[in-house]
């Protein structure tokens, strides 16, 4: 399941705000998660993620029109929060609301 809710375009846009450890570190985790579905299907022996879960499948599917705009408005905030010195409370609390709606969306806790 979590596989499947793994957004590596969005994950793309957070790699930078690691600085230089988000750069070395991010073609990695590409690789690894590219790994990790290959054999995880081959296991199942299916041809996509949760392909015996269409329920949930469709769920993630639906949801995440909504949840992918929240992460893209929160790594821009919190690339502006950061540049700002940490100190714009607007921002923070944008930045806390996006969390909470995140968590809410993909249906776990953060």
């Amino acid at each position: 399941m979590v596989l499947a809710k793994t957004d590596l375009a969005i994950a793309a846009r957070y790699a930078p705000l690691a600085g230089d450890v988000g750069s070395r570190l991010f073609p990695v985790i590409q690789d690894e998660h590219a790994r990790t579905v290959d054999v995880l299907l081959d296991l199942l022996e299916q041809s996509e993620l949760l392909e015996s879960e269409p329920t949930l499948q469709r769920s993630i599917r639906l949801r995440n029109p909504y949840v992918d705009p929240m992460s893209f408005i929160q790594a821009d905030a919190l690339e502006r929060w950061r540049a700002g010195g940490r100190e714009d409370e607007a921002l923070e609390r944008l930045l806390a609301q996006t969390v909470r709606g995140i968590a809410r969306g993909l249906r776990n806790t953060g």
